[in-house]
């Protein structure tokens, strides 16, 4: 693989970080299954607070990944949707996650045992 520069790389490493934030992988891909409301966002991942979920859908709306829709119901409802750019992003989004699947307990047995290294 060709080296970037310089300043390619921290163009690069800004756009990714803006798809490895705490919350943006699993917002990511629940929405490639279809469009959710926030609340079942929320129930979709329970660990995120609201306002962690709210702003990372802000960050991923403002990045391009995902769009906002206002629903015209009594009470309005907002529905979020994966993007154009997004859905490109998720034959790639699917193999970590695949990669992580395959490879959890190797990561955690490495930290574990750099851990205990540590303290010895």
């Amino acid at each position: 693989m060709a080296h970037p520069g310089d300043d390619a790389l921290e163009v690069n490493r800004l756009v990714l970080e803006e798809i490895t934030t705490k919350w943006s992988l699993p917002v990511l891909a629940c929405l490639c299954s279809g469009p959710l409301r926030f609340n079942a966002l929320r129930r979709a991942i329970p660990k995120a607070t609201q306002k962690a979920l709210t702003q990372c859908l802000r960050r991923l709306e403002a990045s391009g990944f995902i769009t906002r829709t206002l629903v015209s119901t009594a009470p309005v409802a907002v529905v979020y949707e994966i993007s154009a750019l997004g859905r490109s992003l998720e034959p790639h989004l699917r193999a970590l996650l695949g990669w992580a699947d395959e490879n959890r307990e190797a990561v955690l047995a490495a930290k574990r045992s750099s851990q205990s290294q540590k303290i010895s």
